[in-house]
């Protein structure tokens, strides 16, 4: 099910980002470009962001600070 939900939310995003920018431009070889290069850039931006976070907890943790326990695991 989970794999089913993440191609569905890949295409939503998809068709989303090629319609906003097909909309704003007038072009749909641009909407396109900018619908497969953003989730790619999306992509690595989340995993610096995730391992900024891994960092910020290990130094919290390791410096003997109470483990914030996070709203969102």
């Amino acid at each position: 099910m989970l794999r089913y939900k993440t191609l569905t939310f890949a295409a939503v995003h998809f068709t989303v980002a090629f319609a906003v920018v097909w909309a704003l431009t007038g072009s749909w070889m641009i909407g396109g470009l900018v619908a497969l290069v953003e989730p790619a850039c999306n992509m690595v931006a989340y995993a610096l962001h995730e391992l900024a976070w891994e960092r910020h907890r290990e130094r919290k943790h390791r410096d003997g600070t109470r483990r914030d326990p996070g709203l969102i695991a």
